[in-house]
């Protein structure tokens, strides 16, 4: 598929990027993944504050608006083909000499990837990750180039249609590999908060947005594996898959209808029918 770099839109193979380039060097550069319906970015305004956050965090000064990102995903996605898609916006601190030089980064890369959208899954599995979720980039995690930690636990994971789900140094649920885990426990739904060391997920916020005005009790916490024996309902979000149940968790199983889970996936999926920018 056709990207847009820096202004243009051109074939992958045309693509070329700095080896100076610190994204590349020392990691200084952040991303976001989100998906269209009917041509439109679901909810493109958190994930440009998101984006803007970790930017401004390392630095990286780009003036980037709602109104240019919707230019942007219209053009490539006309480009190639015209179909909806899945969306990788990067931002990358550009060019600079090696060495640690603090000052901004004032000439970014800026790209825009798309590909074919997934067949959502039915249902996921999720297993206990050996590998313990490392502590953020600052104080908060950021949806940056730092990858690594994600990428070892992937390889515990042999099966692609189970998560892996980490848990912190001194054992409480954190996030999923590439999503937010929820649980449900006598009808209230648990999920890990930013002290985890979890992405605070654009997903998750409208999954919870959703479930407080529905009446359904929420409680964001630091929670261990123990906290969440008994639950009736796993499930992940993530802004590709949307609403996954879980059905088998290291051997017990889950119903894939469970109450809250068939709800929000209900409510999810009328939003996205609409040209929502933000949650809020």
């Amino acid at each position: 598929m056709k990207l847009w770099l820096n202004g243009d839109i051109m074939e992958e193979a045309e693509a070329r990027i700095s080896p100076f380039d610190h994204g590349f060097l020392y990691g200084m550069g952040a991303f976001e993944t989100f998906r269209t319906y009917n041509g439109f970015p679901f909810l493109i305004g958190d994930h440009l504050k998101r984006l803007q956050f970790a930017m401004d965090k390392m630095g990286i000064e780009a003036d980037l608006t709602i109104d240019d990102l919707k230019l942007m995903v219209e053009q490539l996605r006309v480009a190639n083909g015209g179909e909806d898609g899945y969306f990788r916006l990067n931002v990358s601190a550009g060019v600079r000499g090696i060495g640690l030089d603090p000052s901004p980064y004032k000439e970014p890369m800026i790209m825009l990837l798309q590909k074919a959208l997934p067949k959502p899954p039915a249902e996921r599995h999720a297993q206990w990750l050996k590998l313990r979720r490392n502590t953020p980039e600052t104080d908060v995690r950021l949806k940056s180039h730092h990858y690594f930690n994600n990428l070892a636990a992937r390889k515990e994971v042999t099966d692609a249609k189970t998560e892996g789900i980490f848990l912190t140094e001194d054992g409480v649920i954190s996030e999923g590999l590439a999503s937010n885990v929820y649980w449900v426990k006598d009808g209230t739904l648990y999920t890990p908060d930013a002290s985890t060391g979890m992405l605070e997920g654009i997903t998750k916020k409208m999954v919870l947005a959703l479930a407080q005005a529905e009446g359904i009790p929420v409680k964001e916490g630091r929670f261990k594996r123990e906290d969440a024996e008994g639950a009736s309902e796993w499930f992940l979000s993530n802004s590709i898959q949307e609403i996954v149940p879980i059905s088998l968790f290291e051997g017990q199983s889950f119903p894939i209808d469970g109450p809250v889970c068939s709800i929000l996936k209900y409510l999810y999926k009328k939003k996205t029918k609409l040209q929502i920018e933000s949650v809020e």
